[in-house]
C-alpha cells in the first residue's frame, strides 16, 4: 500500500469513541447532577486518542477530598487521571498536553508548580507534556484545582 492509498483509507475509517471511566478512582458525573464522561476513547486507524476530562480532586462517591489542601488536591488529581490513563491501557507517557484549572493562580500556582514537577520527575517524564495553566472559577468552591489530559499512542495488537 502506497502512501496516498494509506491516507485514503485512514480519511475515510470510521472514527470509533468511546466513554471511559475508572469506578475505583471516579463515580460518574450524572451520579451527582453533572452531564460529561469522565472521558473518550477516539481509535483511528492506528492511532487511540484519550480526552480526559477536567479531573479534580473527588473520590469514587463524588465527594471532594483534600478540602483546604492544594498539594494534595494536585496529588490526587494527578492519582485520578493515572487511573483514568491506565483503564485505557495508557500512561503519562503517552499523555501530550494538559491543560491546568488554578482558582487562585497568583496564590497557589508555585506550590502546584512544585507539585506537578515532583509527580513528573517521578513518572520520568521527558519531553514534558505541552500545557496550559489557567485560573478559573470551579464547579465547586471547595476544588482549588482541576486538569484535563490528552493522551495519544499505538499500540500493537497480538494479531499485528
Amino acid at each position: 500500500m502506497n502512501v496516498h492509498e494509506l491516507l485514503a483509507e485512514v480519511a475515510t475509517a470510521p472514527i470509533v469513541k468511546r466513554a471511559i471511566t475508572n469506578h475505583t478512582a471516579l463515580n460518574e458525573a450524572y451520579d451527582y447532577g453533572s452531564a460529561f464522561s469522565r472521558g473518550m476513547r477516539i481509535d483511528l486507524k492506528g492511532l487511540t486518542i484519550l480526552l480526559i476530562s477536567g479531573t479534580a480532586s473527588i473520590d469514587d462517591h463524588g465527594r471532594t477530598v483534600h478540602v483546604g489542601d492544594l498539594r494534595a488536591q494536585v496529588r490526587r488529581t494527578y492519582d485520578n487521571i493515572t487511573k483514568l490513563l491506565a483503564s485505557e491501557g495508557a500512561t503519562w507517557h503517552d499523555v501530550v498536553r494538559t491543560t491546568c484549572y488554578l482558582r487562585d493562580i497568583e496564590r497557589d500556582y508555585h506550590a502546584f508548580n512544585e507539585e506537578r514537577s515532583a509527580f513528573y520527575r517521578e513518572q520520568k517524564l521527558d519531553p514534558l507534556p505541552a500545557s496550559t495553566g489557567i485560573q478559573a472559577i470551579l464547579c465547586r468552591p471547595d476544588l482549588l484545582v482541576e486538569i484535563e489530559a490528552i493522551a495519544m499512542f499505538r499500540r500493537e495488537s497480538p494479531a499485528e
